[in-house]
């Protein structure tokens, strides 16, 4: 009889040794407690389930290191995941934690938007990445006058001429872009000159259609640069080129008051007859033909009217002044000067 009892002793010993390391196992796998505040935890290239469920539980989101990789093995996970930094709620299950390591889900790095506008100079897209990235404009400038190795292959006519006022001047992309906070100006200017690249090399037929046209890659980019600053209103970019094109053609000076705005130290507001005498191989009231580079950064609709321009026998435009920013035409310089009147009506 006390044989008996002590058996039975025994096995309700074992019994509750066995529902302890159940429970202990059970509430090994049970979430932490809930928390809003989430957490960031790295895992580093080549890290082992030992080290994940380390830093799992260093960060308090894991209750076991060893029951977390017990449960690893009988789920046969662990040996997927991907390095980096992640962020996770205390509370998370430990299948979701699996399934956000397995995926990479991780954090997104702390980026710099910098939006480039449709016909900016250089001058205006360096104080725009100064303003993003605290560093001088001037550091900006300074790659975009000398490009080195930063260059893309479009440049490489732009390279050859020397008196340009900005080398690089519309060869960068006027776009949103998002940087890494710690991108320096060269990545910058790179990445937005790549863009430039990246959007000619998709013209389709550029090189017969500029071959048609009798036009260098560079001297496209001004006439759509030209046309960016001049025309406000779509429809009219491929007839203001046109006009360009049909001066250019009848040995006519262009005589675009953007260009002397560009050639001016700051831009004004309304230039004075003064401004069109200023010297500068950029002022076309001066010089004959197209001024030796783009002016700013032109649209892609710029850049195909500058391809395809509207044919007509037009020489002549002046803006309307009723706030639609829309021209009125001329073919001679008496219909010219008779909508000028017009439009001041």
């Amino acid at each position: 009889m006390k044989a008996v009892k002590v058996v039975i002793v025994i096995l309700v010993i074992l019994l509750l040794g066995a529902g302890g390391g159940a429970y202990y196992i059970w509430n090994g796998l049970q979430p932490v407690k809930a928390s809003d505040q989430a957490v960031q935890f790295t895992i580093e290239p080549g890290s082992g389930t030992s080290k994940i469920a380390q830093v799992l539980h260093k960060n308090g989101l894991i209750k076991n290191e060893t029951i977390f990789k017990g449960y690893l093995k009988w789920k046969k996970e662990g040996t997927h995941f991907k390095a980096g930094v992640y962020e996770a709620k205390p509370g998370i299950t430990l299948d979701e934690l699996i399934a956000k390591l397995n995926s990479g889900d991780v954090m997104k790095e702390s980026m710099n938007r910098i939006t480039i506008p449709e016909g900016y100079t250089i001058e205006q897209i360096a104080q725009k990445v100064s303003e993003a990235t605290g560093t001088p404009a001037d550091a900006f400038l300074q790659v975009a006058d000398h490009p080195g190795n930063e260059a893309t292959v479009a440049f490489s006519e732009a390279a050859k001429i020397g008196n340009l006022k900005h080398a690089a001047e519309g060869y960068l992309f006027p776009e949103t872009y998002e940087f890494k906070k710690d991108a320096g100006v060269n990545d910058i200017f790179h990445r937005m000159m790549e863009q430039m690249q990246s959007k000619i090399d998709n013209i389709p037929d550029l090189q017969q259609r500029l071959k048609d046209r009798g036009i260098t890659l560079h001297e496209m980019l001004t006439i759509a640069s030209l046309v960016e600053r001049e025309v406000v209103v779509d429809k009219e970019r491929p007839l203001v080129a046109g006009v360009i094109y049909n001066r250019i053609d009848k040995k006519m000076k262009l005589e675009i008051d953007a260009t002397v705005q560009y050639a001016l130290p700051e831009p004004k507001e309304r230039l004075l007859y003064k401004d069109l005498k200023v010297e500068s191989p950029y002022n076309t009231y001066l010089h004959e033909g197209l001024p030796p580079g783009p002016i700013c950064s032109p649209s892609l609709a710029s850049i195909e009217a500058a391809l395809s321009p509207e044919a007509s026998d037009y020489l002549y435009y002046v803006t309307k002044k009723d706030g639609s920013h829309e021209h009125l035409f001329a073919k001679t310089y008496q219909e010219h000067l008779n909508n000028i009147k017009k439009s001041k009506s």
